[in-house]
């Protein structure tokens, strides 16, 4: 990307170390000679690092998804301000091929597949200088041939305006094109030329027999970049707005192929959700309802269990108090048996007091005579 816009964009490279993929986006706005441009990069870190790939895509697909629903959101209000919306939709993706020389990986193809009613993919072949020129031209094919197999759809340049259709069918015949990146320049010949040197020679990035990075930045930034944005706008967004109307419940014609009406779509739509709303209202009283019935059960259960407590209670307190006043009148009894007892031992006593008396002055008088 540096070497494509001739600038050095601020970022810390990203480790290979990801627990999943995660999507990083950057607006730059960038200014050559009197023209200005807003350029966001959305770098999908982690891409392809996990051992389980299986969702790898997904995070991308939420991600552009995210994006035209902003869109879409924007597009349905009231007072719409579009003229002066950041346009966040993504207009390109540069899919990056590892120079194998053999095939397509499965993870490319499944991403790919998933991203083509999304994104205008370019596919790249990057680090091209790892493979040769025949090994190179073998792989192109290689790739090609594994997209149409598999129903791949890049990004095609458009060949309908005769002001490009020459230059545009020459370079689909490119494609996918192998790049070079450099930001370091060197002295070759009279000139300095972004390159990268070995020991074995030096490969220039801008020298279309060493890469096709020239052909790449024409198509991307000079020829097709209002193409870009226009097959995004007119394609894959008007496929995702048709697809999220349709799932809200509009239509372009009734059953009876008549023009659907806006206002008989929002009535009827309301009116749904009126009568999910009063369904729900519904199951909720009742729930209420059963659960207040469940609490009054529990509550007379309770109250139950109280009585019958209660009641045992007062019955072993009863029958306590019937046994203390038993006990009671039992030792009253043997209290007046006692006292009875006691009395009559005191009478005897005092009638064998009065009779040894009796019988001491008896004696006195005969003793007397």
């Amino acid at each position: 990307m540096d070497t494509l816009f001739n600038t050095k964009f601020e970022g810390e490279p990203a480790s290979h170390s990801q627990p999943g993929v995660k999507l990083k986006s950057n607006t730059y706005d960038l200014q050559e000679s009197n023209v200005n441009l807003k350029l966001t990069i959305v770098s999908t870190v982690g891409f392809g690092d996990q051992i389980n790939k299986e969702d790898s895509y997904k995070p991308i697909v939420e991600f552009i998804d995210a994006q035209f629903e902003s869109y879409l959101q924007e597009e349905l209000k009231i007072k719409r301000v579009l003229h002066n919306y950041h346009d966040t939709r993504i207009h390109a993706c540069l899919y990056f091929i590892a120079p194998t020389g053999h095939s397509l990986k499965s993870l490319d193809l499944v991403t790919m597949k998933k991203l083509d009613s999304k994104v205008n993919i370019i596919p790249i072949i990057a680090k091209s200088d790892a493979v040769s020129k025949s090994e190179l031209t073998k792989f192109k094919i290689k790739i090609t041939s594994e997209l149409v197999s598999n129903g791949v759809q890049i990004y095609q340049f458009p060949t309908d305006d005769e002001s490009v259709a020459e230059i545009n069918g020459t370079m689909n015949a490119h494609l996918p094109f192998a790049v070079i990146g450099s930001t370091e320049e060197m002295k070759i010949g009279n000139k300095m030329m972004k390159a990268r040197q070995y020991p074995w020679g030096t490969v220039q990035v801008e020298n279309e027999a060493h890469c096709d990075f020239v052909k790449l930045r024409e198509m991307l930034i000079r020829v097709n970049m209002e193409d870009l944005r226009e097959q995004t706008h007119a394609r894959h967004y008007e496929l995702y707005r048709r697809c999220k109307l349709e799932e809200m419940g509009f239509k372009d014609t009734d059953p009876d192929s008549k023009p659907f009406s806006l206002q008989e779509t929002y009535e009827a739509k309301r009116n749904e959700f009126l009568g999910e709303l009063q369904k729900k209202e519904e199951e909720m009283r009742q729930m209420f309802v059963q659960r207040v019935k469940e609490k009054e059960a529990e509550l007379k259960e309770a109250e139950k269990e109280l009585h019958e407590k209660f009641d045992r209670l007062k019955k072993l307190h009863q029958d306590e108090k019937k046994k203390l006043e038993d006990k009671k009148k039992s030792l009253d009894d043997e209290v007046n048996a006692f006292k009875q007892k006691k009395t009559a031992a005191e009478l005897l006593q005092s009638q064998a007091q009065q009779a040894g008396g009796s019988q001491t002055l008896k004696r006195d008088k005969e003793r007397k005579n």
